[in-house]
């Protein structure tokens, strides 16, 4: 009975994704959370030592939390028996990247907060799709342990202070 209890929490939980959710093959699930947290990590160490001890606090957390959510990742695939993988950035990651490297104090700050709305509601319906319907069993369980993360993430950009911010 506590597994059908748990498994109807999660399929409330990850309803809106259902609905819609195409199955996302392993290989693009492992290249698009490999891309995901490498944009996380490079645009949190552009953070870390930022004047706003909110946005420079987040910033360590997401190296962090986005360098054990890559181990995780890389662990399950290979559990599911994927090969190694090199995941690479998306030309719309970069692009970002160079946005915060031409951006300096209190408007690189807005602009990496509006950055991480954006980049975390896009990791979190993935995250959520391939926890619903992937194909590998490794992947799909470690997806579903990184949901929870990547929305605490994103209700906590949301709730920085500085102003409204919203997704471009």
């Amino acid at each position: 009975m506590k597994t059908f209890s748990l498994l109807a929490a999660a399929a409330v939980a990850f309803a809106p994704v259902a609905a819609s959710a195409i199955p996302l093959p392993a290989k693009t699930y492992v290249m698009k959370a490999g891309a995901s947290d490498m944009f996380e990590i490079e645009s949190a160490k552009l953070e870390s030592d930022s004047t706003d001890p909110q946005v420079s606090s987040f910033a360590q957390m997401m190296i962090a939390d986005h360098g054990k959510s890559t181990t995780d990742v890389m662990a399950a695939a290979s559990a599911d028996g994927l090969p190694p993988m090199t995941p690479k950035m998306t030309p719309k990651q970069a692009s970002m990247i160079d946005s915060l490297k031409r951006t300096s104090g209190k408007a690189r700050d807005t602009l990496y907060k509006k950055q991480q709305i954006q980049a975390h509601r896009e990791t979190l319906a993935f995250q959520k799709q391939y926890a619903m319907s992937g194909d590998k069993p490794h992947l799909k369980d470690t997806a579903g342990m990184i949901v929870p993360v990547v929305q605490k993430h994103l209700d906590m950009v949301n709730g920085m202070s500085s102003g409204a911010i919203k997704a471009q």
